[in-house]
């Protein structure tokens, strides 16, 4: 049997973006992926921190001032961020985008301590307030930002779309997040290099995946060196320096939002990501810092 595979690439939530699927011609392949492609250009929209007129936009304007109305959909991903706040020890924290404005990985420069403080201080997602119709930054200068999920939450829902509409095989891929939908035609399974995170041409492996999704985070998308040591753009929100320890976590998981949750906080924790990730019950490769490659059920 030969793959009728219909491809669609687009540009997305700042990535290079993907959709492929096997449809019964191509007026329906393109107007089934134009589809996904709406939903993900909603939910950029909706949430973007760049679009002043979208929820999250409006949420961190009001900071310190007053309420701001939220739908169901909105109020879910509040509910997930604090899932994830728990399950990272504080580590996972919505609020810490603030500390961005400390750091230009164009420049390689650290920010002083006298920098960084002021915005530590508008860090703690304790101090937000949210209910299933209204979502509240305590303290003025605070910001949310659901961007340490959003693609992978855009790449479900799309994908959750398309299987809603029929299709059986294919996958939604929004800058390296992954949902499958189903294997190639054929039964095969998809395969899927992992990047080496020191060899932007170079492969660690290549995976099978028929189902599920597949995230990766790593230290080597926006960095800089400095005296020798490599400074990414994952922060840790206690100290607001950025994490050391892993060279890239990938994982695999039912849902897109889950793997990519999991890698985040994998990075997060540093050494103590191991553990995390052996206790997620979710299959995993990871690069430390020496370079050597760790790995969990991948096949």
């Amino acid at each position: 049997m030969v793959d009728a595979i219909h491809r669609l690439p687009f540009d997305a939530m700042g990535s290079r973006c993907e959709i492929r699927l096997a449809a019964a011609d191509v007026d329906s392949a393109q107007r089934l992926m134009q589809r996904a492609v709406a939903e993900v250009r909603r939910i950029e929209h909706k949430y973007s921190r760049y679009r002043p007129d979208s929820i999250v936009s409006r949420i961190n304007a009001a900071a310190g001032g007053r309420a701001v109305a939220i739908d169901h959909e909105t109020a879910g991903l509040f509910s997930y961020a604090n899932a994830l706040f728990g399950a990272s020890d504080g580590l996972f924290d919505i609020t810490s985008g603030v500390l961005r404005r400390a750091w230009d990985f164009r420049q390689p420069r650290v920010p002083s301590a006298a920098v960084l403080a002021p915005l530590l201080a508008l860090v703690g997602w304790r101090q937000v307030l949210f209910s299933k119709g209204e979502a509240y930054l305590s303290t003025a200068g605070m910001e949310i930002d659901f961007g340490g999920f959003g693609k992978e939450y855009a790449a479900d829902r799309a994908a959750t779309l398309l299987a809603d509409a029929g299709v059986r095989h294919g996958y939604v891929n929004l800058g390296g997040d992954m949902r499958f939908i189903g294997p190639r035609m054929d039964g095969r399974p998809w395969q899927i290099g992992i990047q080496d995170p020191r060899d932007a041409q170079s492969v660690l492996a290549t995976i099978p995946i028929s189902e599920g999704a597949l995230a990766t985070s790593g230290d080597y998308e926006r960095f800089f060196e400095l005296d020798g040591q490599r400074y990414c753009h994952i922060l840790d929100p206690r100290d607001g320096m950025p994490v050391r320890y892993w060279r890239s976590v990938s994982v695999l998981a039912p849902v897109a939002i889950a793997a990519g949750s999991c890698s985040t906080i994998a990075m997060l924790k540093q050494r103590d990501g191991l553990d995390f990730l052996n206790t997620s019950d979710m299959a995993y490769l990871a690069v430390d810092d020496e370079g050597q490659m760790l790995y969990r059920d991948l096949t």
